[in-house]
């Protein structure tokens, strides 16, 4: 590494061990976010013109006016397929094309018709086909408002801060000859630029500086907003990347969330500053109804969020006062981006798993991860040589504690040059992966975005000859500090530049790559040490566009180049599994996200659970956090608690930085090598149900972390709980993350529902707080009365070890003596799922019959694994127990009775996991 770069480093991660907030910027340092801010409510000048709408079979169209400086944009209006509404908004003739995000959606939503109900010279409503839904268009000023019977679901521009600043000739330059032949057009846009607008020519508006770095802004101020009131609702979600609770908070009096990909050096807790990824969307939801708003824009957003009484005037809250309240609550959110147009879904649930559904029908679901990856991870920055991983790799075996992935960061390649390994350390990588595939165990090697800037480097030298690096505004390759020293960044945003890529994960390419190698991508943001922000120069170029504009994509690009060439490699036949730090709506279709580098304290082990509960509720289901914290130094029970943490998250992986002392779960003693191995042997043996629960994700877009309120949405108790989670509808956890902790409450949701302690089967009422006495062994995990979870409960190095292994049923009766569950199987890692080559099955308990019925009669799939026992909880004892198989065989079965916890044991009854099978309780 150059002697500057580490000099350099060394003053940027030396002493302080807390975000520097002087690298980030504030709304009022955010000169569109100040400017927007600025604007007052209720003061709107803009006005739908009806005369120019027209109406076809797909949507609405109609021009906006803003009567301050006559400039006209264009409203589209669509009603699509299963209770979405989209509206888009754009200046009718802009100076030039204004940035509209591809690549995001995965098709062309289909359209409904929409139809006219009534109109006159107020306005124009429109059916929107079922349950009496309709969307009221006011015309001054200009406001939609989504209606279903007498209810005002949604109302856009209420508060009259739709602000769209249009593209325009600079005053003081040089006219551009290209922009002078551009017709009346323009000139008809350029209207009437009034006095005060002159005047307001803000500092900010043609170019802006940031700590000592300049943003030239050749095309000036370019930003949007638009305010939405939401009647009724006193909760919203989402938006993520932050670091805050779940349930989101008012900014009235701070700043608002910011969503943009940012490399955050040990970020701080419960703030809305910008982190690493960025969703722009939010539910809202209350006992009634689930609704989601999903804002299609890649550059630099800021979400301010107040609540308020829906629809008071002055008079009515006087009259209020006369008459005795009847106060509705209601949230009020504001969208403000930097560049491009307004483009937002308006999913209209009723409940939130419609809107899961309507949201993967946009972006697409999680993609189907394959198995070992829901397997336990070790990674730190760094495993220094082949004989280190050699080493590490056997601890796990001496100390029996399971382990699928062993990671290598950016110390394993020459140099930090991606695609290459060190010749000294890491000479021969075939052979080191060799020795991990005798074991059914892999590797995941990191490759980042970044590519160092040397003639002798085979990467960089193809791109720079392909032309595919992103461009400074003055032309030529834009360059900045990374890992590598002088690094340039590939334009990830071209289709040629992707495909490329891909095609260096090529067997032949990556020398050194194996089947079990995958892919990590990190600082993808992307993460520029010199930067402004730490990142990238708006004003850099990507074609015709700049990064202002895309910003927020990149990382999403990154990802799904690096996994098309884990898929490509295997000539389409092998899942990938590709980690990334930034994120945007859509990478659920390409891998796992994890929270970034966190820090070794209790805080920040609660902070992941509303952290992955946020990234699922908008699609993003395969979340995890750096057990242990990335930085800094754990406790043992601090270590200790957030593996029987992370045991039950989607992406269960430890890591740590450089500098921090060694961790492997045997450093600890005996007795907390025991406590961990513990936590890791619970997840293998669920590792079936959280298999099919990923199949279920895959199929339907629903989160499988969970919060409480997605299963009981009209329990007001739920809505706000973030230390405790849902896996699916079965599983509840609630982790202890308290230093010291004797005991956690547990809130049990559901008036009918009967909770079983999976460890005890201790039987507890559902809608009920309950006190758990807690010791260090203890992770609080209850099964659902009503549901049956397959396990396997023959725990074996790696998940591929235990591929043909024998289930255990745990079937968890509710009240009236039923259960229901699934079970999946399939090979494990290839894509012969989509050819329906895997076993799914329901088993269902009643009357005392216990089922196993095939789900697909079409599938194709066999299995050496059997049925090995099953677990009854809350049953009475049997009589006997008997078998019938397929073919009308009849045996009976061996069982044990425990009287005090009401639980009945059949010990192998040796049918196998695919067939189909009755077995009665006499």
């Amino acid at each position: 590494m150059a002697p500057v770069l580490v000099l350099w480093l060394a003053v940027c991660l030396g002493a302080t061990w807390a975000v520097d907030r002087g690298n980030f910027k504030t709304c009022d340092q955010s000169a569109f976010c100040k400017r927007q801010r600025a604007l007052k409510p209720g003061e709107s000048p803009y006005r739908a013109l009806l005369e120019t709408m027209e109406l076809t079979n797909t949507r609405l169209t109609l021009q906006l006016i803003n009567d301050n400086n006559k400039v006209r944009l264009l409203l589209e209006l669509y009603r699509l397929q299963g209770n979405i509404t989209r509206v888009k908004i754009n200046e009718l003739k802009p100076l030039k094309p204004r940035y509209e995000v591809p690549d995001v959606l995965i098709r062309d939503p289909p359209t409904e018709p929409l139809s006219v109900l009534s109109q006159d010279e107020n306005g124009v409503v429109l059916s929107l086909g079922a349950e009496s839904q309709r969307v009221i268009v006011s015309v001054r000023p200009f406001r939609l408002d989504i209606m279903e019977g007498h209810d005002v679901l949604m109302s856009l521009n209420s508060r009259g801060l739709l602000a769209f600043e249009h593209l325009r000739m600079r005053k003081d330059t040089q006219a551009d000859p290209e922009a002078e032949n551009k017709e009346e057009a323009d000139a008809a846009n350029q209207a009437e630029t009034t006095k005060e607008e002159e005047e307001k020519a803000e500092e900010g508006m043609w170019e802006e500086t940031f700590k000592s770095h300049s943003d030239s802004k050749p095309n000036g101020p370019s930003s949007i907003s638009l305010d939405f009131s939401l009647p009724g609702v006193e909760h919203v979600y989402g938006i993520p990347e932050h670091a805050d609770d779940l349930k989101l908070k008012t900014t009235d009096n701070g700043d608002p969330y910011r969503l943009y990909n940012l490399d955050v050096f040990q970020y701080e807790l419960y703030n809305p500053m910008a982190l690493y990824g960025a969703v722009p969307v939010m539910l809202a939801h209350n006992a009634q109804r689930t609704t989601g708003i999903f804002w299609l824009n890649a550059a630099e957003t800021w979400v301010d969020i107040s609540s308020n009484t829906a629809g008071k005037t002055v008079f009515g809250k006087m009259l209020d006062y006369v008459q005795g309240s009847s106060e509705i609550p209601q949230t009020d959110v504001r969208w403000i981006s930097e560049s491009g147009i307004i483009d937002v879904f308006i999913m209209l649930g009723p409940t939130a798993k419609h809107v899961f559904s309507q949201y993967a029908s946009l972006t697409g679901t999680q993609s189907f991860p394959p198995l070992a990856s829901l397997g336990y991870h070790q990674c730190r920055w760094n495993y220094n040589d082949q004989e280190d991983v050699r080493s590490v790799d056997a601890g796990f075996d001496e100390y029996d504690i399971p382990y699928d992935f062993i990671w290598l960061d950016i110390e394993h390649t020459d140099g930090k040059r991606y695609f290459t390994w060190d010749p000294h350390k890491f000479a021969t990588p075939k052979e080191m992966l060799q020795g991990l595939v005798e074991k059914r165990r892999k590797m995941v090697a990191i490759v980042d975005p970044h590519i160092k800037v040397d003639s002798n480097y085979k990467i960089h030298n193809e791109i720079r000859s392909r032309g595919f690096y992103i461009k400074n505004k003055d032309g030529g390759d834009y360059e900045g500090w990374c890992w590598p020293g002088n690094a340039g960044y590939p334009d990830f945003t071209r289709a040629d530049m992707r495909a490329w890529w891909a095609s260096m994960f090529a067997y032949d390419q990556y020398e050194g790559s194996m089947e079990n190698l995958y892919t990590w991508n990190d600082m993808n943001e992307p993460s520029v040490f010199n930067g402004p922000e730490v990142t990238m120069h708006k004003d850099a170029v990507h074609g015709a566009w700049e990064h202002r504009d895309v910003h927020n994509l990149y990382g999403l690009y990154v990802q799904m180049a690096t996994a098309d060439g884990l898929v490509q490699r295997s000539g389409g036949v092998e899942r990938p599994f590709v980690l990334t730090r930034a994120f945007f709506a859509g990478s659920q279709r390409y891998g796992a996200v994890w929270t970034g580098d966190n820090a070794a304290e209790w805080d920040h082990l609660k902070i992941s659970i509303p952290m992955c509960l946020s990234l699922g509720l908008v699609g993003i289901s395969f979340c995890g956090a750096d057990v242990g914290g990335f930085f800094k130094s754990p406790s043992p029970e601090l270590l200790v608690r957030w593996y029987q943490t992370g045991a039950y998250q989607p992406f269960f992986r430890a890591h740590a930085h450089l500098d921090t002392p060694r961790r492997e779960p045997w450093l600890f003693g005996p007795e907390n090598t025991a406590l961990i191995r513990e936590a890791v042997r619970q997840r293998y043996t669920f590792l079936p149900y959280w298999y099919q629960q990923f199949y279920h994700a895959y199929r339907t877009g629903e989160p499988v972390m969970r919060p409480l309120w997605v299963e009981y949405p009209q329990d007001p108790a739920t809505f706000a709980v973030d230390d405790e989670f849902l896996i699916g509808q079965n599983l509840l956890v609630h982790p202890v993350t308290e230093e010291g902790s004797r005991g956690v409450t547990a809130y049990l949701p559901g008036k009918e529902e009967v909770w079983f302690d999976i460890h005890t089967f201790q039987k507890h009422n559902g809608a009920q707080n309950l006190y758990i006495p807690v010791t260090m062994s203890s992770i609080p995990v209850f099964q659902r009365g009503g549901s049956i979870i397959p396990r396997k409960m023959r725990v074996r190095r790696s998940s591929s070890c235990m591929e043909h292994d024998p289930y255990t049923l745990f079937v968890a009766l509710n009240a009236r003596g039923l259960a229901e569950g699934e079970l999946y199987i399939d090979d494990g890692h290839t894509f012969n799922y989509e050819k329906k080559e895997f076993i799914y099955r329901r088993l269902s308990f009643s009357n005392h019959v216990l089922s196993s019925v095939n789900l697909v009669p079409d599938s194709h799939f066999t299995t050496n694994s059997w049925i090995e026992r099953i677990v009854i909880i809350g049953s009475s004892k049997p009589a006997k127990v008997t078998l019938k198989t397929a073919d009308g065989n009849e045996s009976q079965l061996e069982f044990d009775f425990d009287a005090s916890m009401s639980v009945v044991t059949v010990r192998k009854p040796g049918m196998n996991a695919g067939a189909d099978w009755t077995v009665t309780l006499q």
